[in-house]
């Protein structure tokens, strides 16, 4: 009988136990949590070097920083620009990896 044969029926297949799906999945959520707070940090950097916003790259930034700080918008009004970009834009990132990390951390000890 082959050594990989499908219909060995003599074995019973048992799923590992030692947590890899849990790392898995806690490596999935911090990864897509750190991303989310890149993409808003880097609007701020770039918002903040006045970068030109006719530009492909940062209109593509923009966009995502705005459909994931979104839920933000306009929480702080200040009259300096730069200082509202950065607490509205901030606030969700740090949010973000807070929630994240925590979520990651949690599934790791699962």
């Amino acid at each position: 009988m082959p050594v990989n044969d499908p219909y060995d029926r003599g074995r019973t297949y048992r799923p590992d136990r030692d947590g890899t799906g849990a790392n898995r999945a806690a490596l999935i959520i911090h990864t897509i949590a750190d991303i989310a707070a890149a993409f808003l940090a880097l609007w701020i950097v770039l918002y903040l070097l006045d970068a030109n916003r006719a530009n492909v790259f940062v209109g593509f930034v923009h966009d995502v920083a705005d459909f994931l700080a979104g839920w933000s918008q306009d929480i702080f009004t200040m009259e300096t620009e730069g200082l509202r970009v950065l607490l509205n834009y901030g606030l969700p990132a740090v949010i973000y990896l807070l929630i994240g990390h925590g979520l990651a951390a949690r599934l790791r000890r699962v």
